[in-house]
């Protein structure tokens, strides 16, 4: 793959600070709004069930045009769609904080799950003109990959305090002043993507799939106050997983698709995004339900709650930075990949013994620090495997593949385990009730890890196969 560094290494690396801001940012934004929606909901009239789309509409948006995103940075040019990114989000975040609807708020957070869907692919496919076929690759993956965990973190955090101190609408406010730091630096620090001559974009099989996987996610989130063998549960889920099947059916047919199906041939390709999609599901959800049994069963504040995390933060930053690149190039990312899920799993299966009155010590930390090791580990080679083993001129698509992977995943996994704390604990819950039903999401949470290992260890065992790119050149 040909790269094009800047001039000097201090821009090279100011550059890798951007694209590391970049995954901070989206990440922050799923995850800083938990503290505020009781306040949202009080003050635009959200019922508890309409509430959870303050988070889905944000994450659908985010996932389902994450393939949109990455194409249309391999086609007009990976900086100049990074930069519409932060443009759009600033848009949303604006929308979003200033709303005085329900429909404004919801449309706001869409927006902004667009603005990111731009952003991601675009970060992703930077990165590797900055560090692609360089030794400080693996490197510069894990400070990439390190910025979730600390983005996640900080939402907690800022949520919280901003809250307190300012009012709910600043937890979307915060992302502005971010967002014009980073584009004041875009076109000076990173390298410029000519615009590819030929090309078009699948803008209907953007809303097609976008529009199937929201479907799903509804269907999901409300089987638990509607039942699950209903008619509208059945028939959105249906109507959903139908549009998904017409996507992929004229993706099969399209001179230039959204997706080229071609990509998913290579073995390596579709158990980095089957990893990076389980690792999703497991480690969101183990967060989710972590924070909320440490306020709603223990009885921790919002902040206390938080701090509590910070752990499980920390170790992560410290094996993706200094440990996790080591480890790839003596073990190679299958065995990293299938190690990392295994712990994870064995951490949610040792989370699922919390007691009602436990004790952060006794129940929470070791645990939650064996998941995060396991995530840890996961995490960069995953996400490298994915983006390396496709052509050079589709990295864009290949980043929007497994970042909408990771998104999906963590929408779909939480959706599914918020049905099963609900059906568990029941209506009214006790803290016995709660904690037998954040238990059950605890298990799931490790199958799924579980799954992810068996999957990846079996698909990567297979021979590497080059991919045709669509031009008729072969991939890396």
């Amino acid at each position: 793959m040909s790269t094009h560094p800047p001039l000097s290494p201090t821009k090279r690396w100011l550059g890798l600070a951007l694209i590391a801001t970049a995954q901070f940012v989206v990440i922050m934004d799923t995850s800083i709004i938990g503290v505020a929606l009781p306040d949202i909901q009080r003050d635009l009239g959200f019922t508890p069930e309409s509430l959870s789309w303050v988070f889905n509409a944000y994450v659908v948006a985010f996932g389902g045009l994450l393939l949109l995103g990455g194409r249309l940075a391999d086609v007009f040019g990976a900086r100049k769609i990074f930069a519409l990114g932060w443009v759009v989000l600033i848009v949303g975040s604006i929308l979003a904080g200033a709303a005085s609807s329900i429909g404004l708020e919801i449309t706001g957070r869409a927006i902004q799950g667009a603005g990111s869907a731009m952003i991601a692919p675009a970060a992703l496919t930077l990165l590797m003109m900055l560090f692609g076929g360089s030794r400080d690759l693996p490197k510069a993956f894990a400070v990439y990959g390190a910025a979730a965990p600390v983005g996640g973190s900080a939402g907690v955090f800022l949520g919280g305090v901003l809250t307190e101190y300012a009012s709910w609408p600043w937890v979307f406010y915060v992302t502005v002043p971010i967002a014009v730091l980073v584009l004041a630096f875009t076109a000076t620090t990173l390298p410029r993507t000519p615009r590819k001559p030929s090309g078009s974009i699948d803008v209907a099989g953007a809303l097609t799939v976008t529009a199937g996987l929201a479907a799903v996610v509804y269907a999901v989130v409300n089987a638990p106050e509607v039942g699950w063998l209903t008619a509208p549960t059945l028939g959105v889920l249906a109507g959903g997983i139908g549009l998904i099947g017409i996507f992929f059916v004229v993706q099969a047919r399209s001179r230039n698709p959204l997706l080229r199906l071609g990509l998913l041939r290579a073995p390596q390709l579709g158990a980095a995004n089957g990893a990076q999609l389980l690792l999703g599901a497991a480690w969101v959800s183990m967060w989710f339900f972590l924070n909320l049994y440490l306020q709603q069963v223990l009885g921790a504040s919002s902040f206390a709650a938080g701090a509590a995390l910070l752990p499980m933060t920390g170790l992560v930053v410290l094996v993706m930075l200094a440990w996790a690149p080591r480890l790839q190039q003596r073990f190679g990312a299958r065995s990293l990949i299938v190690t990392g899920l295994l712990l994870l799993a064995a951490g949610l299966v040792w989370l699922s013994f919390v007691r009602p009155d436990g004790s952060y010590v006794v129940d929470v930390l070791p645990a939650s620090l064996l998941a995060a090791l396991g995530m840890s580990l996961a995490f960069v080679p995953s996400l490298g495997t994915a983006i390396d083993a496709a052509p050079a001129a589709e990295t864009g698509v290949a980043s929007g593949l497994v970042s909408t992977s990771y998104q999906i995943g963590s929408a779909l996994g939480l959706a599914a385990l918020t049905a099963v704390v609900h059906v568990v604990s029941g209506t009214d819950p006790s803290r016995v009730d709660l904690t037998q039903g954040y238990s059950a999401a605890f298990v799931g949470a490790g199958a799924l890890a579980l799954v992810g290992a068996v999957v990846t260890a079996v698909a990567m065992s297979r021979p590497r196969v080059p991919v045709a790119a669509s031009d008729g050149s072969i991939g890396r």
